[in-house]
């Protein structure tokens, strides 16, 4: 689990406005998230019940599209 240690710019009445992090915890958390979001999409794509194709297909099927622009 990723430990984030960030640092706080406030305001002139010491209200906490923003937070900064490493570039590493940031690259991290955004790995995270988009990790989460494949995730929240594969599990929309489950329940829809739509039909689906092999991705070998679904390859081909781009493929051709991208030859006939």
């Amino acid at each position: 689990m990723l430990t984030v240690n960030p640092q706080y710019i406030t305001d002139h009445t010491g209200k906490k406005v923003s937070a900064i992090i490493s570039m590493e915890e940031f690259k991290i958390i955004m790995e995270e998230l988009d990790d989460l979001e494949d995730l929240r999409l594969y599990d929309a794509a489950k329940m829809s019940n739509e039909p689906s194709i092999p991705i070998d297909e679904a390859f081909k099927i781009m493929d051709e599209k991208r030859k006939n622009r």
